[in-house]
């Protein structure tokens, strides 16, 4: 008995998936779904997000944003990072097909994502060119840090450091901030 042929998933059959409460991905035709997050994935990502909303409050860069989103570099990807920056001038568009320029993300660790974020998401990135890119594990009290030319991260456990381009001083964060008990 024959099986099967695997499904190769685009970007519109994701866009079609079911209000359910998971979040469905796809990145070169594999699907990703990943369930409800758990609270802590919830607030570490609260915390990233209010950190840098500060930061690019005083450094007009761009605009911080969270999932769900729907980033797309073509027919078979679509993505909804955890938190991520885009670029000022096409976050003014408002409109996500627009926003492809993204100059920071994050993606907290949970035991569902751990796959997609470390492997097949941070691969896409890299091809997309994100200069920065944070695995973040709360967990591990942890975030490993890639930019496109590693082969490994370098794995942070004291504070979170951002400069990028046009900023006037850089972005930094304590992880004993970032991870610290409710």
């Amino acid at each position: 008995m024959g099986m099967a042929a695997p499904v190769y998933y685009t970007a519109e059959m994701v866009r079609a998936m079911p209000d359910d409460g998971n979040r469905y991905e796809v990145v070169y035709g594999e699907l990703l779904v990943t369930p409800a997050p758990r609270p802590w994935h919830q607030v570490v990502v609260q915390r990233l997000i209010l950190a840098l909303g500060k930061y690019v409050e005083r450094e007009p860069i761009g605009i911080v944003l969270s999932a769900p989103a729907d980033i797309s570099w073509g027919r078979d990807v679509l993505v909804q990072p955890d938190v991520f920056v885009v670029s000022l001038d096409e976050a003014r568009t408002l409109t996500w097909s627009r926003m492809r320029t993204l100059l920071l993300v994050a993606e907290v660790l949970s035991p569902s994502s751990a796959r997609g974020d470390r492997f097949l998401k941070r691969l896409r990135y890299r091809e997309a060119a994100v200069p920065l890119y944070w695995v973040v594990d709360g967990d591990e009290r942890s975030v490993e840090v890639w930019t496109p030319g590693d082969d490994f991260p370098a794995v942070e456990r004291d504070r979170l450091v951002w400069r990028p381009s046009g900023a006037g001083g850089p972005f930094t964060l304590g992880l004993e901030e970032l991870f610290r008990p409710l």
